[in-house]
């Protein structure tokens, strides 16, 4: 498969005067300034690119769908998408065909308008597909199960893994306090926390896992230090590395890294102003290739170990987090206006002004969980794109 790829195929009546419909064709493609890869009328291989179109050329292909729709179920999970410039009664058939796919309960979707906003709309889809294909087949561990107080921060490993193919991996605690040993030879805490990145890492890699979440404060126990360190270290090496067994906060920053190509900051909001739409987030850890610069602090709520202080570039953020069983979903976008250092707060402090202040509210009257992910730019409309993809 050739990475975004776009493909489009074509429907044709036979009534209708090819040489027209070819000339008709080129201009409107042409316009969407997207390349594509043309595969005409032969539907062999549909199925087999970031993105495939469905470009509905003319009226009177309904029955022609109709008769293909068993072969492109069979070759593909991508809803339906057709691809229409409203010529030669093209609309009205593509309206036709989706609904006979609705009341077959199939997914679909009409791309019609101006040409900006459809070649706009072919690329975001793009992207999504995409990401939903690269999602497939991974597997995150999950270490030492989520915290105690994670009380509504669980998943639903069967809608994982039926909704993004995503296999959850239980591996016990005691399996990386084993592989960590007495820790008798790390002089300071600095020792410490490198030597629990290096066990972090090669669990990853004995697992075959895309990321992890962990129950990090069971490290404060049993080898007296913490994996803050770690954690930023391997998130901004690409791997997924989530705090405290939250399930949800790593799904949430999966779908993050592998949409957007860049790290998520999980964190949780320490106060809320539902008048001026700004919240503050805080969290002892944040991925080092986040932030324009970073301090080493000890962790908060124990004092010892090694916590991360880091500070963003100022600029355009989204809010995101997922459902433990991908139903629900939050998205808003805002601006991080300063980093604070407050000494009774988790190390990482970000205050940020949501772009809709209304929602300010969701935290405090319908919230997914306390911790939710922080990512810089702006990346609403790819994210709700995304999960209108999973929701179908």
């Amino acid at each position: 498969m050739n990475k975004m790829s776009i493909a489009i195929y074509t429907l044709t009546s036979e009534l209708h005067d090819e040489a027209a419909v070819d000339a008709a064709q080129k201009a409107f493609l042409d316009s969407l300034d997207i390349t594509f890869d043309f595969r005409a009328g032969d539907f062999a291989d549909y199925g087999t690119h970031a993105l495939d179109l469905i470009y509905v050329r003319t009226g009177g292909t309904e029955g022609i769908f109709r008769r293909l729709l068993p072969q492109l179920q069979a070759q593909s999970q991508q809803p339906f998408y057709l691809l229409t410039s409203g010529k030669s009664n093209s609309l009205a058939a593509s309206m036709e065909i989706l609904s006979f796919l609705r009341h077959h309960a199939l997914s679909g979707e009409i791309l019609h308008g101006q040409a900006g906003f459809v070649g706009q709309r072919i690329r975001l889809l793009a992207e999504v597909n995409e990401a939903k294909r690269q999602l497939s087949g991974a597997r995150l561990g999950v270490i030492g199960q989520p915290s105690d107080w994670l009380i509504a921060s669980q998943a639903d490993y069967d809608a994982v893994r039926q909704k993004l193919g995503i296999a959850l991996t239980d591996i016990p605690m005691t399996e990386l306090l084993q592989r960590l040993g007495d820790m008798t030879g790390c002089a300071t805490p600095m020792d410490g926390a490198k030597h629990i990145y290096h066990v972090l890492k090669a669990l990853v890699a004995d697992y075959g896992l895309r990321g992890f979440t962990l129950r990090c404060f069971d490290l404060l126990s049993a080898v007296h230090n913490t994996g803050c360190l770690a954690l930023a270290q391997l998130n901004a090496e690409g791997i997924v590395a989530g705090c405290e067994g939250d399930v949800p906060a790593m799904l949430s920053m999966l779908i993050v890294s592998t949409l957007t190509g860049v790290s998520g900051f999980q964190a949780n909001p320490a106060s809320v102003d539902s008048e001026t739409g700004e919240v503050l987030f805080a969290h002892c850890t944040i991925p080092l290739n986040m932030v324009e610069r970073y301090e080493f602090d000890t962790h908060f709520e124990s004092g010892i170990g090694v916590g991360i202080r880091g500070y963003m570039a100022e600029g355009p953020v989204t809010i995101f987090k997922v459902s433990g069983d991908l139903t629900r979903s939050f998205i808003c976008e805002g601006q991080l206006v300063r980093s604070q250092s407050k000494p009774d707060l988790c190390r990482t402090q970000q205050v940020i002004r949501l772009s809709d202040p209304a929602c300010a509210s969701y935290f405090l009257t319908n919230p997914i969980g306390n911790h939710h992910i922080v990512v810089p730019g702006h990346r609403r409309a790819l994210l709700e794109a995304f999960f209108s993809l999973i929701e179908d």
